[in-house]
C-alpha cells in the first residue's frame, strides 16, 4: 500500500510543482470560461484530458510510441497558447455550445501531448528493473488525476469569488486570464530548446 502512495504522490506533485506550472497553466486556459454550473461540461473536458494523456503515457512507457522530448517540450506551451487564444477569441460568445465537440477534441488531442511529456518524466522514476509497470503508471495517473481536480476546483472557486464579489463580468474574467496565460506561455515558446536545432 505504501508503493501506491509513492506513485501517487509524484503523480500529484508533479502537477502541483511550483516550478513545473505549464500543466496547471493548461487547466487554467481549459476552464476559465466555465463557472460551477458547467459542471458536466468541465468533467468532460477533464476527463477526456486524463484519459489522452494516460493513454500516451502507457504508449511511451511501454516504448509503442516514442518522439522526442525537445519536441514534446516545444508542443506542450502550444497546446497552452492554442487554448488560451481559443478563449481569449471566444469569450462572450453564445455559440459555446455548438463548439463544445471542437474544444472536446481538441482537449483530447492535447492531453495525448501532455501525457508524453509526463512520460519522459515517469520513465526517469521508475526503476530499471521493475518489471510490471502498468500499476505503478496508474498510481501515477491517479495523481495526476486527483491534481488537475485540485486545479479545477481553485479556478471555478476564484472565478466565481471574482466575477461576485468583485463584478467581473464572465467575458472580461475570461479575457485577463486567457490573456494571463498567453503572456506566460509566450515566453515559453520563445525560449524553446527546439529554436537551438
Amino acid at each position: 500500500m505504501s508503493e501506491f502512495w509513492i506513485y501517487f504522490n509524484i503523480g500529484l506533485r508533479h502537477v502541483l510543482d511550483i516550478n513545473a506550472y505549464d500543466h496547471v497553466l493548461f487547466l487554467i486556459a481549459l476552464v476559465v470560461p466555465y463557472a460551477f454550473k458547467d459542471w458536466k461540461r468541465v468533467l468532460l473536458l477533464v476527463t477526456l484530458f486524463t484519459l489522452g494523456h494516460t493513454l500516451s503515457l502507457m504508449l511511451s512507457v511501454y516504448g509503442i510510441v516514442y518522439i522526442k522530448a525537445n519536441l514534446v517540450e516545444f508542443l506542450i506551451p502550444i497546446t497552452i497558447l492554442v487554448t488560451a487564444l481559443f478563449h481569449l477569441f471566444t469569450a462572450g460568445k453564445s455559440s459555446k455550445n455548438e463548439s463544445v465537440s471542437f474544444v472536446a477534441f481538441v482537449t483530447l488531442f492535447f492531453g495525448i501531448i501532455h501525457g508524453l511529456g509526463f512520460s519522459n518524466y515517469f520513465k526517469t522514476i521508475l526503476p530499471g528493473a521493475a518489471s510490471d509497470k502498468l500499476l505503478p503508471l496508474l498510481e501515477f495517473a491517479l495523481g495526476i488525476e486527483t491534481a488537475q481536480i485540485i486545479v479545477v476546483l481553485v479556478v471555478l472557486i476564484l472565478s466565481y469569488i471574482i466575477q461576485t464579489f468583485f463584478r467581473f463580468s464572465k467575458r472580461d474574467w475570461t479575457l485577463v486570464m486567457s490573456a494571463f496565460v498567453i503572456g506566460v506561455v509566450l515566453p515559453m515558446i520563445i525560449s524553446s530548446e527546439i529554436w537551438n536545432r
